[in-house]
């Protein structure tokens, strides 16, 4: 069964519409480890619209799971996370008029940069991730300027509006983790995934991790976080591939 990483970015968005010091992430990604995450994931932009650099230095304080920063590759964010040092960094694409990030990290076209903070965020001992769409040549990439995993862009997927257009996402994402696999890397997926679409992705073999955030905050207001985070669990545990050789 694949892992599960919570995002706990969203709670902060809540918090920074009234600019005040509730919900605090840090609280939401302790009852997201009680409620059984595998990993907490924030994201430090670079217009510090949600995280800012109090949570961030408090989540590596206290955070007892494995920690995960999504990040640009701007060198004032990679200055931050080598010193920080979270067990995990995942390299996105960030622009500030985007409401979330969009697509996948441009590994082809951005390899000479990308290269360079892989290798001061690897030197600073850290596990590096790039968020990529689930093509060939960008999972390739990756692993040529050093990355050890890969977060496949579900976007396709979540976003797909027909059966045959779901189909064909899914068959992508199934593509991509092959090729991952084949080049040596830890094969993750994220972004748009719900308690309504997750059971096909889930069902996949070869994800080792699914990053999740605005769906389990979103319930979390029902039900609290303990729960929503159980509840995402228990759907992983249902709908995982079956175990053995693949």
């Amino acid at each position: 069964m694949a892992l599960l990483g919570v995002n706990i970015d969203h709670v902060a968005t809540v918090r920074q519409a009234r600019r005040t010091d509730e919900p605090d992430p840090v609280w939401a990604a302790v009852e997201a480890e009680l409620g059984g995450a595998d990993g907490i994931t924030f994201h430090l932009r670079e217009d510090r619209r949600h995280i800012n650099d109090r949570d961030a230095r408090l989540l590596r304080e206290t955070v007892a799971v494995k920690l995960n920063m999504e990040m640009a590759i701007a060198d004032d964010i990679v200055g931050i996370a080598a010193g920080l040092k979270p067990h995990q960094c995942t390299l996105v694409p960030e622009r500030r008029e985007e409401l979330t990030t969009e697509g996948g990290l441009d590994v082809l076209r951005l390899k000479a940069r990308i290269a360079k903070a892989v290798t001061r965020l690897r030197d600073a001992g850290i596990t590096l991730s790039a968020f990529i769409e689930p093509i060939r040549e960008q999972i390739e990439a990756s692993a040529e300027v050093g990355f050890h995993a890969v977060e496949l862009w579900t976007g396709a997927y979540a976003h797909a509006k027909t059966p045959p257009e779901r189909k064909a996402a899914l068959d992508d994402l199934r593509k991509g983790i092959e090729t991952g696999r084949r080049v040596g890397l830890e094969v993750h997926g994220g972004h748009g995934l719900t308690y309504r679409n997750i059971a096909p992705v889930a069902a996949l073999p070869g994800f080792g991790e699914f990053n999740i955030g605005h769906s389990i905050v979103s319930r979390a207001v029902f039900v609290g976080m303990r729960e929503a985070v159980r509840e995402m669990k228990r759907l992983l545990t249902v709908h995982a591939p079956p175990s053995g050789p693949e």
